[in-house]
């Protein structure tokens, strides 16, 4: 028997995208040893337009209509995403089967030869920074105000030798987990920490939509910050809240319930615990649309627009 995967990630690397998904085949294969997997790899929509800004394409689903597409036709039998890259609305018949423990979330700053030792708050006025997230551009635009952000595109080899063998940039900001899947992590000179810049969502948001989170996890007690920003990060909503999830481990597979968890279970984990954590997500959406988010998220859109 064979299952079919096509893989797709954010960084418009199809060499980082391989390394993603032949790290999932290896794990279904450990589960499954007597299944076979054919990896067939495609590009998409945000692969292959790299002149202009992923806020300023408008095409719905950059990085996961054409594998949806496939996914649909029966032409594989699942596929593999970064979750980020996914719609906040799944089609209809789709769901997330699985998601893979995180690699690490934050931010990582590469700097240009000459500012090799650097840090962002050491970097000469006007120096310009790239990247192609309006989430990153808009806190440290707030965070760094002495500094210029421009968009950069590529992938990672693309935007790595943009940065070292032209003037166009003092530094360009990266995720820190595809430097360190592609074994590139002597190049992050900065690690980016929350107070500088909260790290992505996972599903939910968009390209033309600067939120953010940090989560943390002590004492039994999980705590959720989360922000919105206007495009040039003046207008800001960071709030933080937190529920228990100190709940004794069950002998279930998930929720007992009949809410559906987008068909994940994590059996590790209480089925009150995951509630409790699904439902403190929704309380602090809530409080940060009550205090004004749905209008700055607008207004960052509109302006994104006529940019």
């Amino acid at each position: 028997m064979m299952c079919s995967l096509y893989g797709a990630l954010l960084s418009a690397s199809l060499q980082l995208a391989r390394i993603q998904t032949d790290s999932v085949v290896e794990m279904l294969r450990e589960l499954y040893p007597d299944l076979r997997f054919e990896i067939v790899a495609m590009s998409t929509t945000g692969d292959k337009i790299l002149d202009t800004a992923l806020s300023k394409i408008g095409e719905k689903s950059l990085f996961t209509k054409e594998l949806e597409n496939a996914l649909e036709r029966n032409e594989v039998d699942l596929v593999v995403h970064s979750l980020k890259d996914l719609p906040t609305s799944l089609p209809p018949g789709f769901t997330i089967g699985a998601v893979c423990k995180r690699e690490n979330p934050l931010d990582a700053v590469v700097f240009h030869p000459k500012n090799c030792g650097k840090t962002l708050s050491l970097l000469p006025e006007k120096s310009v920074i790239g990247t192609s997230s309006l989430r990153r551009a808009a806190q440290l635009k707030k965070k760094f105000p002495q500094l210029e952000f421009r968009d950069i595109r590529g992938n990672l080899n693309t935007r790595l030798k943009k940065l070292d063998e032209k003037e166009d940039f003092g530094a360009i900001i990266l995720a820190a987990a595809g430097l360190k899947r592609m074994g590139w992590e002597n190049r992050i000179g900065q690690l980016l920490s929350p107070e500088d810049c909260l790290y992505a969502v996972g599903q939910e948001g968009g390209c033309s939509v600067p939120v953010a989170v940090n989560t943390m996890l002590k004492d039994g007690q999980l705590y959720l910050t989360g922000a919105v920003y206007s495009l040039d990060g003046s207008d800001s909503l960071k709030e933080t809240m937190q529920t228990s999830v100190n709940y004794p481990q069950q002998n279930e597979d998930g929720p007992n319930d009949d809410v559906q968890h987008v068909g994940i279970t994590a059996k590790n984990v209480s089925g009150q615990a995951q509630e409790a954590a699904e439902n403190l997500g929704v309380e602090l959406a809530s409080l940060l649309l009550s205090k004004g988010a749905k209008h700055i998220l607008s207004v960052a859109r509109q302006l994104n627009d006529a940019r």
